[in-house]
């Protein structure tokens, strides 16, 4: 499985394709004595053809699309319409519990709803395998893989063990939980005071010296260590005795 991690969506390359929806939308023809529920499974339908064909065009996942269309407000009553148009409202997605707009351009009446919606994406992801306290280090047997449904929550899954393995949780997980990006944080691996190995790199050569972090190690993260000579440097942790400087 390949990892969704959100860089301007990394997580959520799938996300961008559904906001444009709006755009890219055609206006259904209706009947004047449709019904409402004609109108709302016609609704159904396309935003379901629609989430599917973009999902298998992104390439992102095979993700199995399920759309559930909620219900007008009951005091609303609809004028006779030829031509409804349904768009994405501003500052909404087709991403999980969202509206979708709905509006009358042909007609008496021109009339503008919001319908609540529930797109649901199933696919394959990592999930909790028993309950894991808040600051534990996840390792392998914490995480089994399993179908859950992606746009159930805003933060990415995870899809790729790699991701999480050696990852601190940042809050109590219960068993059959998705694995979120928001649920876990890089480990520390060493404190402010330790002594490291410090790596500087450049165009063909690399030299090796010792020194003393002045601030806590995070992998992947910046510290500053203070040199033998006294000078300050700053570069990434790469593990729990190792930081790399670039020249």
């Amino acid at each position: 499985m390949k990892n969704l991690i959100p860089t301007a969506f990394k997580v959520l390359v799938y996300w961008s394709f559904l906001c444009g929806l709006a755009t890219a939308v055609q206006a259904q023809s209706v009947s004047p004595s449709l019904s409402e529920v004609d109108l709302l499974e016609n609704t159904r339908r396309w935003l379901l053809a629609q989430s599917s064909a973009d999902v298998q065009a992104s390439g992102v996942a095979p993700l199995r699309i399920e759309v559930v269309v909620g219900a007008l407000d009951s005091r609303l009553r609809l004028a006779p319409c030829a031509q409804v148009q349904p768009y994405v409202p501003p500052g909404s997605r087709l991403w999980g519990k969202t509206r979708l707009g709905l509006r009358c351009l042909t007609g008496e009446t021109k009339w503008n709803v919001f319908l609540p919606v529930t797109i649901r994406a199933w696919g394959q992801a990592w999930v909790v395998r028993r309950d894991v306290a808040a600051g534990v280090v996840l390792t392998q047997a914490d995480g089994v893989a399993a179908e859950v449904d992606w746009a159930d929550e805003a933060s990415p899954v995870m899809t790729e063990s790699a991701v999480w393995v050696g990852q601190v949780a940042t809050r109590a997980l219960s068993t059959g939980q998705a694995l979120r990006q928001h649920m876990v944080r890089a480990a520390q691996v060493f404190q402010a005071g330790a002594q490291v190995r410090v790596l500087t790199q450049g165009a063909g050569f690399q030299i090796s010296a010792d020194g003393q972090a002045l601030s806590s190690g995070v992998v992947g993260q910046l510290t500053r260590v203070r040199m033998d000579s006294g000078k300050v440097m700053s570069g990434t942790v790469l593990d729990a005795r190792t930081v790399q400087v670039e020249m």
